[in-house]
């Protein structure tokens, strides 16, 4: 199951592109001194992953809350086929009160972008990652949505770390090189995203079945010692 956030952010990153791609373009690093441009990256990736570590921490309270009350296998249920809904019937997520209060938050995050891009102090890098980490995404939602189903805190908080890693590759080549996605490549690509939230969505629903099957779809009592086992650790 966190196999599957690392492939989310590897593939889903040629989707965040569209809205992150001109903020990491922007950054104003050090075009002269390889290291130092280099440090810079990396503490604007580690900035997005910070908070997206944050935000797995919430959403795993939350699921932990759902496991307590012996809820976590329906609760992964209904992730997986709201991941399958959403690729489904795309346009049950438009046009309603949650993409109105997306479109204020964005504003803010994007205006604290701006007022951040300005400046060159030692932690901007850092600030305009962990600002970044924030902009809503389509793909941010679907990781937590896998993060929520997650039967500890710890491996929720590891889900959403592992999507950020997944995005590093493609974001990094798109600081140094611009954007090298246009063409058939990157269409093949966004249309291989809806298959590949489909299948973690029908692997999800299989977890939460509870069939028997290692690896794939586990039973309770499977589940409940693997989250003992972790939680000793």
């Amino acid at each position: 199951m966190l196999l599957s956030a690392l492939i989310f952010g590897l593939l889903g990153s040629f989707h965040c592109i569209g809205m992150c791609g001109p903020i990491a373009f922007m950054l104003p690093v050090d075009r002269e001194k390889p290291i130092k441009r280099f440090l810079q990256i990396l503490s604007y990736h580690l900035g997005r992953i910070f908070t997206y570590a944050i935000i797995g921490i919430l959403f795993g309270i939350l699921g932990k809350g759902f496991y307590l009350f012996g809820f976590q296998q329906q609760l992964s249920i209904i992730a997986g086929l709201t991941m399958i809904l959403i690729v489904v019937f795309p346009k049950i997520t438009k046009h309603n009160w949650l993409s109105k209060k997306m479109s204020f938050v964005i504003l803010k995050v994007k205006s604290a972008l701006g007022k951040e891009l300005q400046k060159k102090k030692n932690d901007t890098f850092f600030v305009l990652g962990f600002l970044n980490g924030f902009l809503p995404c389509g793909l941010v939602y679907m990781a937590v949505l896998g993060a929520l189903a997650t039967p500890t805190i710890t491996q929720a908080s590891f889900y959403m770390i592992l999507f950020g890693i997944g995005t590093i590759p493609l974001m990094t080549a798109f600081v140094y090189l611009g954007n090298f996605t246009k063409g058939n490549f990157r269409s093949y690509i966004q249309k291989a995203i809806p298959i590949l939230v489909v299948c973690i969505g029908v692997l999800f629903v299989l977890r939460g079945l509870g069939l028997g099957i290692p690896f794939i779809s586990p039973n309770l009592e499977m589940n409940v010692t693997s989250a003992v086992v972790t939680g000793c650790h």
